[in-house]
C-alpha cells in the first residue's frame, strides 16, 4: 500500500507528484468547493438577511466570499502537491498562453461577471430588457447570467453580452413603472368625456398608483377614430406587465360602455350597378370589399 501512495505519477517543473499528494490535493479541492458554497449561502442568506442591503448586494457579497474561499483552497491544494512559487509562475505563464488562444471567451465572460457584480447595473430580481427580450434576473454566475421570462423560460446569456449591448433595467433605482395604454374612440365622441372615462378605469384597477396620478394624452385624429393614451404609474408591473395591461383594458371597456362612448366604426359604401353610391352598410373584411373591387374594374 505504501508503494501505491508513493508511486510517482508525473513531474511539474522540479516537483514530483505522487499518488498520495494528488489524492490529498483532490480532497482539499472538493472540501474547498463545499465550504465555498456553504460560505456563499451563509453570507447571502443569513449574515446580512436582517440588514437593509438589497437582495442583489447580498448575492454579490456571497459570490465574492465563495470565490475567495475557493482561491485560497486551490492554493492550499497546490501546496499539498508540493508545487512551489517558481513552478506556479511557470504554470501561470503557460496558462496565459492557453487563455490567449483557447480560453479567451471564458475569461472575457468571467471578467464581465465580476464587473456586473461590482458595478451592479442590475441585480438578482431586477426586470431587464436586452435585445428586445424582457425577463427577470434569476442568477448571476461566473460565466453567464440566467434570465427568466414571463413564460417561465430560462435564458442563459453570456456575461460579455451585457458589456456590449444596451440593457434596459426597469427596476433600477426605484420600482415604479409607467404603463402606456393606447385607446381609440369614435370621432363623434367627446374627447373630455372619454378622458374622464379612462381616468375612472385607472382608479378602479388594482395596482395602479394614485400618486403620481394617472393622466390621459390626446394623440390626435385618424381615419380609425380619435387616438388617446392612458398613462399610469404602478409598482406591480415590473415582473408581470401583461397582467396589469389586461386588467386596464377590461376596466377601460366597462368605463367606455357606462359613458356611452363608442369604439371606432368602419363603414363601407358599396357602388350600385349604375355607379351611384348605395346605402352605407357596416361591413368588415373581404365580403364588403369584393363587390367594390369588381365594380372598379368595369
Amino acid at each position: 500500500m505504501d508503494n501505491v501512495f508513493d508511486y510517482r505519477l508525473f513531474r511539474i517543473g522540479d516537483t514530483t507528484v505522487t499518488t498520495a499528494s494528488l489524492v490529498a490535493a483532490i480532497v482539499v479541492l472538493i472540501a474547498t468547493y463545499v465550504v465555498a458554497r456553504i460560505a456563499r449561502r451563509l453570507v447571502a442568506d443569513r449574515l446580512f438577511a436582517r440588514t437593509r442591503l438589497s437582495t442583489g448586494v447580498r448575492y454579490m457579497l456571497g459570490r465574492f466570499t465563495g470565490y475567495t474561499v475557493f482561491v485560497f483552497g486551490a492554493i492550499m491544494a497546490l501546496q499539498t502537491i508540493g508545487i512551489r512559487a517558481t513552478t506556479l509562475t511557470a504554470f501561470g505563464a503557460a496558462l496565459g498562453v492557453g487563455i490567449g488562444f483557447g480560453l479567451q471567451d471564458i475569461v472575457k465572460n468571467f471578467v464581465a461577471g465580476l464587473v456586473i457584480l461590482i458595478e451592479r447595473p442590475f441585480e438578482v430580481g431586477d426586470r431587464i430588457e436586452i435585445d428586445k427580450i424582457a425577463a427577470e434576473v434569476a442568477e448571476i454566475r461566473s460565466r453567464a447570467t440566467i434570465l427568466r421570462t414571463n413564460d417561465d423560460v430560462h435564458l442563459i446569456v453570456p456575461n460579455s453580452r451585457f458589456m456590449q449591448d444596451v440593457v434596459v433595467n426597469r427596476s433600477y433605482d426605484r420600482l415604479l413603472y409607467r404603463c402606456h395604454v393606447p385607446v381609440s374612440v369614435d370621432n363623434a365622441s367627446d374627447p373630455r368625456l372619454s378622458s374622464d372615462a379612462l381616468l375612472d378605469a385607472a382608479r378602479r384597477t388594482e395596482g395602479v398608483l394614485q400618486e403620481p396620478p394617472p393622466s390621459v394624452r390626446f394623440r390626435g385624429f385618424g381615419s380609425d377614430g380619435m387616438k388617446l393614451e392612458l398613462l399610469c404609474w404602478t409598482d406591480k408591473m415590473a415582473h408581470r406587465p401583461g397582467a396589469l395591461v389586461s386588467e386596464l383594458n377590461f376596466e377601460i371597456f366597462d368605463a367606455l360602455k357606462r359613458n356611452g362612448i363608442r369604439l371606432p366604426q368602419t363603414e363601407i359604401h358599396v357602388l350600385g350597378t349604375e355607379g351611384a353610391p348605395g346605402p352605407a352598410a357596416p361591413a368588415s373584411g373581404m365580403e364588403a370589399a369584393a363587390p367594390r373591387s369588381r365594380e372598379a374594374h368595369r
